[in-house]
């Protein structure tokens, strides 16, 4: 029987739902896939000296964004370059031993005498060249843990703890930092190299929901800031006759930027994917140039980012590989954590400048228009400040009975035939119900014409993956509103989609603010073993998705 050369099991469509061992069904490659593991192994080395040195009070921060950017690198779908992992992995060496040598010099200024404790290998492998890391990330990986719960534990909370960072990640490219957050990112990873108790390791996901609340609000504050409350927004989602630039991803600094460049050059810009709630932001309806968006949710983007005809930037994930029948890949730009090779890789900005967009506008200018693939709007923006500004209206129709019952399908979309469930979900829930949503998973009903409920659409589209947390103040305002004391009193059910790692850190966040009852689908996580998957059922009601009628006919009764 062939060794295992690779093992993740971090995303939805994992193979037959237990883990990918030769490539990923996402298409990451076996090199890669080790590389990532070498990456996280080296993240903990860091952490590790990290959190030593908190607790002597000579708390450094100097490695906070790199811990960051280097979980968000490997989230499904987001870095394909081997190259920038091997670099990252060699930085993180010089990180890692940097921070020893501070370590010891604390400790023995503390102390009077010098460390002599043990150390986990993490904090004392090391190597240089690209040989010898291959041949040790195939020895660090997931089932480098031998216990099946210590391991399903651990990689729940490593697994959040990535979509945490994707967070923290977009908050701090618009200047907002919280060290907590960065903090809890060490004590977690760091937390993954001790013999703790169940326990011990289950407080720590709990944290992590905790963590991931904190983070979203965090990123909340920084988009609201920055650009101002989402409003309520019909999206053209039909073409015009200029060049354009497609601009997908979550980095709304990047979306400013790339507008403010290409005003006045005679090309346009549409978003794609998770890029489509820019459209709800003021800021940047202003740009007469910025069309609308063009396509749909990630997993089409093969089609789709083929007819577009000009250049497409990918700001996050997620990032397809292309087909051997793409033709796109000159058009192809990454910028951030994205890598992808053969693509043009836009730098970093400098400090206090702006990131140099010049050489997609050149390439714009000589391709001809997107082809058109659909016509017609479609309508976003209920975030939490502009559903709060119609809460009167909400809690009307909720006390006439005009609205039975919310039912929030956040999460994420996927290519699995399965995730049809959702899509035949909306379209049979009764008239007096509303659909709250937020990520990619709105894809599945958001084009459908489901109609409103007294001028109130049925699918609310709060955003992005991370605006999740507006749905949560959506439901926290309601229950004051309501005067209930639990959260779980409210007429509201959770049927939630999920692919990737945000979309877990989204779930603890929900797990933390003590919501029960939520469906998961369209299978459950192949990380969870079954004793920690009974763990969440006895304390949090977590139950899989089952048919579309006795889903529908339970979440109408409240369960």
């Amino acid at each position: 029987m062939r060794e295992k050369s690779m093992f993740c099991f971090q995303c939805q469509e994992t193979a037959m739902n237990t883990g990918c061992t030769v490539k990923g069904v996402c298409g990451k490659p076996e090199e890669t896939a080790n590389l990532q593991d070498l990456l996280i192994f080296v993240l903990k080395g860091i952490s590790v000296y990290g959190e030593k040195l908190k607790e002597l009070g000579a708390a450094d921060r100097t490695n906070d964004a790199f811990i960051a950017e280097g979980l968000f690198a490997t989230i499904t779908n987001v870095n394909w370059d081997n190259a920038r992992f091997t670099a990252l992995i060699r930085e993180g060496l010089q990180r890692r031993d940097q921070l020893k040598t501070k370590f010891l010099a604390a400790y023995k200024g503390k102390n009077g005498r010098d460390f002599n404790g043990p150390l986990p290998e993490v904090a004392t492998w090391f190597a240089s060249d690209s040989a010898a890391f291959a041949d040790k990330a195939k020895s660090v990986g997931v089932l480098a843990t031998k216990n099946e719960d210590v391991r399903s534990l651990r990689e729940l909370l490593t697994i959040g703890l990535k979509g945490i960072a994707a967070y923290a990640d977009h908050a701090a490219v618009l200047g907002f930092h919280k060290a907590e957050i960065y903090d809890f990112m060490m004590e977690a990873l760091a937390s993954t190299t001790k013999n703790l108790t169940v326990d011990e390791m289950v407080a720590l996901v709990m944290k992590a929901g905790e963590t991931a609340v904190a983070t979203m609000a965090l990123l909340d504050e920084a988009n609201t800031t920055a650009y101002g409350h989402p409003e309520i927004t019909q999206v053209n989602i039909g073409v015009r006759n200029n060049p354009g630039i497609l601009i997908s991803g979550h980095d709304l600094k990047d979306m400013e930027e790339l507008l403010k460049q290409t005003k006045g050059t005679g090309v346009d810009v549409y978003t794609h994917g998770e890029m489509l709630p820019a459209n709800y932001y003021a800021a940047f309806k202003k740009y007469a140039h910025f069309v609308g968006n063009y396509g749909g949710s990630w997993w089409h983007q093969n089609k789709e980012f083929e007819s577009f005809n000009g250049p497409i930037l990918l700001t996050t994930n997620c990032l397809v590989p292309l087909k051997k029948e793409n033709t796109y890949l000159d058009r192809l730009f990454t910028t951030g954590v994205v890598g992808y090779e053969g693509a043009t890789h836009i730098p970093s900005r400098p400090e206090g400048g702006a990131k140099d967009f010049s050489a997609l506008i050149a390439k714009a200018k000589n391709c001809p228009p997107p082809t058109e693939i659909e016509s017609g709007t479609i309508v976003g923006g209920f975030a939490r400040n502009q559903v709060l500004a119609l809460a009167d209206k909400v809690v009307d129709a909720v006390k006439s009975g005009a609205i039975k019952r919310f039912v929030v399908m956040a999460g994420c979309d996927g290519r699995q035939k399965s995730r049809s469930y959702y899509t035949e979900v909306a379209e049979n829930l009764p008239k007096d119900t509303v659909i709250l949503t937020a990520g990619c998973a709105k894809y599945r009903y958001n084009k459908l014409a489901l109609g409103d409920i007294g001028g109130i659409p049925r699918v609310l589209d709060a955003g992005q993956c991370n605006d999740s947390y507006s749905l949560a103040v959506i439901a926290l305002k309601l229950k004051e509103v309501f005067g209930l004391k639990d959260i779980n009193d409210l007429p509201v059910s959770y049927d939630i989609a999920w692919y990737e790692q945000k979309a877990v850190a989204v779930l603890l966040a929900l797990l933390f603010l003590g919501v029960k009852g939520i469906r998961l689908g369209p299978t459950l996580p192949a990380f969870v073993s079954s004793n920690v998957l009974k763990v969440l059922v006895d304390k949090f009601d977590i139950k899989p998705i089952g048919t579309v009628q006795e889903d529908i006919e339970a979440m109408l009764k409240g369960g």
